[in-house]
């Protein structure tokens, strides 16, 4: 470890307790246009001053926060590359730690949250989430509900599972705003810290692992400010994958022993992707990375060592054309099926196949911050409305199979546990390609791409999460003072956009085959 590698590295740090600080003093100055007001008896958690800043005071904290949280996380990921850590353990708890002081603090950064405890609200009042909207049942005087301020005319898009514990948030806080939503930061950070005890314990023999998966989850300043300080249910969906990825990497052994335990296994894995589902249907993503991840080991498996096995959590299957190895890997993905439909199935007892109509209707949306808006914007005038939008969504579809084929050819050459980085490979894919983009759905990729090795991975997301979150500042349909406007005019609108396609296209130029090699060195 080299001099410089350790001021990068304490820079690192100090940066990243520079982030949080800021994070933590923009929510806990209260209510502004950074931080929606949070109806609900006075002296109920989450806390907070009521200073009314202003909306410059706001954005200002706010995107040093970004700032900061983006240079310190680059001079942690290049101190590293070089030798230096510090303890993960110590890393992981103050992740855990920061992470909960956020849940006490009211959060920031978009209304989602105020459409969750509608959610809630609806499930005990005995109406159908994904027929109802809030602004329904604000009409029939729920104060929950009238409380909501964006997406008041759209029903829940998050599977059962995520409204079922809306619905445990909203008996808990009654027609408190503000104790619903500190129930649900609580189940949020719950599951954040979930998926960094999980990653740490996949890596608990390589500390230099441990120490990545905290950098890149537990203590990454990005993830606390967009994720958890937003309070976004997308954590309670990662936990399931990320735990899924973890069974299947301890668990899975293509091989003749035992074989009925295989099968368990694999349906275990299954159910796990299955519960992620409930909360959000992008889980299951993983679970197709899973079932590649698989069938890709089970094909390397009778080549010699180094061939790409080696670390996979995947036994060696034998001779990959005999009848019974084959009858296993049939088994394990069989099991695989089978475990995600019980539980996706599961999934839709409660409200049947009404669930599925509003996340198929967002599916279809395009972000003010993706490059898919301009092409989007261009079709219109020429095809019209419907046209326009089926063109973007075959776009977008062949652009993520055509970034599939690329990363699991990149992958295949590294030697790199299979499994998980064919689910990183999956997620990342439609992360770069699907139109709709909001900063927070970055949290899969992250969770994903802890672990796997250091690459150049590491600073594509890196750059595309610090673009989405600067484009997304504030991530809410308010209107901004005419001196701030152009953070919407400007940087949403064309700088984000472009940013986001620089990416991709960085992207396919490095994992072209004749560049593949590059992103081998991080």
């Amino acid at each position: 470890m080299t001099a410089n590698a350790r001021k990068f590295g304490i820079t690192g740090i100090v940066l990243t307790a520079v982030s949080f600080a800021l994070t933590a003093v923009t929510a806990a100055l209260g209510p502004s246009l950074m931080e929606p007001a949070l109806p609900g008896q006075p002296g109920q958690p989450p806390w907070s001053a009521v200073a009314n800043p202003s909306a410059y005071l706001v954005v200002a904290l706010t995107g040093a926060a970004i700032l900061a949280a983006t240079a310190g996380t680059a001079f942690i990921l290049s101190a590293s590359k070089h030798g230096w850590l510090m303890s993960p353990a110590r890393l992981l708890l103050a992740g855990i730690a920061a992470a909960l002081l956020l849940a006490f603090l009211p959060p920031i950064g978009s209304a989602d949250h105020l459409s969750y405890a509608a959610y809630g609200r609806m499930a005990i009042t005995g109406h159908n989430p994904y027929t109802t909207t809030p602004a329904m049942l604000a009409r029939l005087g729920d104060p929950v509900a009238r409380a909501v301020q964006d997406w008041r005319n759209s029903p829940s898009v998050y599977g059962s599972l995520a409204v079922g514990v809306q619905a445990l948030a909203a008996s808990i806080g009654g027609t408190s705003v503000r104790l619903i939503v500190f129930v649900l930061s609580l189940a949020n950070v719950a599951a954040f810290a979930g998926t960094g005890l999980i990653l740490h314990w996949l890596g608990r023999h390589d500390k230099h692992r441990q120490f990545r998966s905290a950098v890149l989850w537990t203590a990454n300043p990005l993830l606390l400010l967009v994720l958890v300080a937003g309070a976004h249910v997308d954590s309670q969906a990662i936990v399931f994958g990320t735990c899924a990825v973890a069974v299947a990497v301890g668990g899975l052994r293509l091989t003749r022993e035992r074989p009925g335990r295989q099968v368990l296994i694999a349906a275990a894995v299954g159910a796990l992707v299955g519960l992620g589902f409930a909360v959000k249907v992008t889980t299951a993503l993983i679970g197709a990375g899973i079932a590649l991840g698989v069938v890709l080991a089970w094909r390397t498996a009778a080549q010699p060592a180094g061939s790409g096995l080696a670390g996979s959590g995947l036994g060696r299957a034998g001779s990959a054309g005999a009848w019974a190895e084959r009858r296993w890997l049939a088994a394990v993905l069989g099991g695989l099926a089978a475990g995600f439909a019980v539980a996706a199935l599961a999934a839709l007892l409660p409200w049947g196949l009404t669930m599925f109509a509003p996340a198929a209707r967002g599916g279809s949306y395009t972000s003010i911050g993706s490059p898919w808006r301009a092409v989007r914007s261009g079709l219109r005038l020429i095809a019209g409305e419907s046209a326009a939008e089926d063109v973007v969504k075959a776009g977008a579809v062949l652009l993520a199979l055509l970034l599939l084929v690329l990363l699991v050819r990149h992958v295949s050459r590294c030697g790199w546990e299979l499994v998980p980085a064919m689910a990183f490979a999956f997620a990342f894919a439609w992360l770069l390609a699907w139109p709709y983009v909001l900063p927070w759905y970055d949290g899969l990729g992250w969770a994903l791409l802890a672990l796997l090795p250091a690459s150049r991975f590491d600073w594509l997301m890196l750059a595309r999460t610090a673009a989405l979150a600067v484009g997304y500042l504030p991530a809410r349909g308010v209107p901004l003072p005419a001196g701030l406007g152009w953070l919407e005019t400007v940087v949403r609108t064309a700088v984000t956009p472009v940013a986001l396609l620089v990416i991709v296209v960085l992207t396919v130029a490095w994992l072209r085959p004749r560049r593949g090699a590059l992103l081998e060195a991080a």
